[in-house]
């Protein structure tokens, strides 16, 4: 693979994961939530948290389980294919940090998608579907890591 090829690339992850765990956060910002220890910036005072998964506009909603559906399925795969990257994202507290963000994103986007009244049904399917894979592919990249990190070290 690649990083065979070009050892340097290892650097490259270490520095691009501060950004993937950047995307968690923000999408947790959107929703109105915050999640322990995942920003160095204070909040600011006059900023108030008015919304909510449950209260956006629809079409924000669906960006923001569109991007979560996207960035886990990216994260998993890529995962998949180059279990040796765990070490890098160990560096990075990212379990701690994934399991974090699950705790507090998923029941609360769940609990939006479910409450919103629809004029397409399909809408809701469609998010649902999409929340549905991305709590699997979280799930599955958190089972990659472990067993990477954890359990393989144990085996050899």
């Amino acid at each position: 693979n690649i990083f065979t090829q070009q050892p340097s690339y290892f650097g490259d992850l270490d520095e691009t994961l501060p950004t993937v765990l950047q995307v968690f956060n923000n999408i947790l910002h959107k929703c109105g939530l915050q999640c322990e220890g995942a920003s160095a910036e204070p909040q600011k005072l006059e900023e108030k948290v008015s919304v909510t998964a449950g209260n956006m506009p629809l079409q924000e909603l669906k960006d923001i389980v569109l991007y979560l559906c996207d960035t886990c399925t990216t994260l998993w795969a890529f995962l998949d294919v180059f279990p040796l990257a765990c070490q890098t994202f160990q560096k990075h507290e990212f379990c701690s940090r994934l399991a974090s963000f699950y705790e507090l994103a998923i029941p609360e986007l769940e609990s939006a998608i479910k409450k919103r009244h629809y004029e397409d049904n399909s809408v809701f399917a469609d998010l649902w579907r999409r929340i549905s894979h991305s709590r699997k592919k979280m799930i599955e990249a958190f089972h990659i890591l472990i067993n990477q990190v954890c359990l393989q070290p144990i085996l050899e």
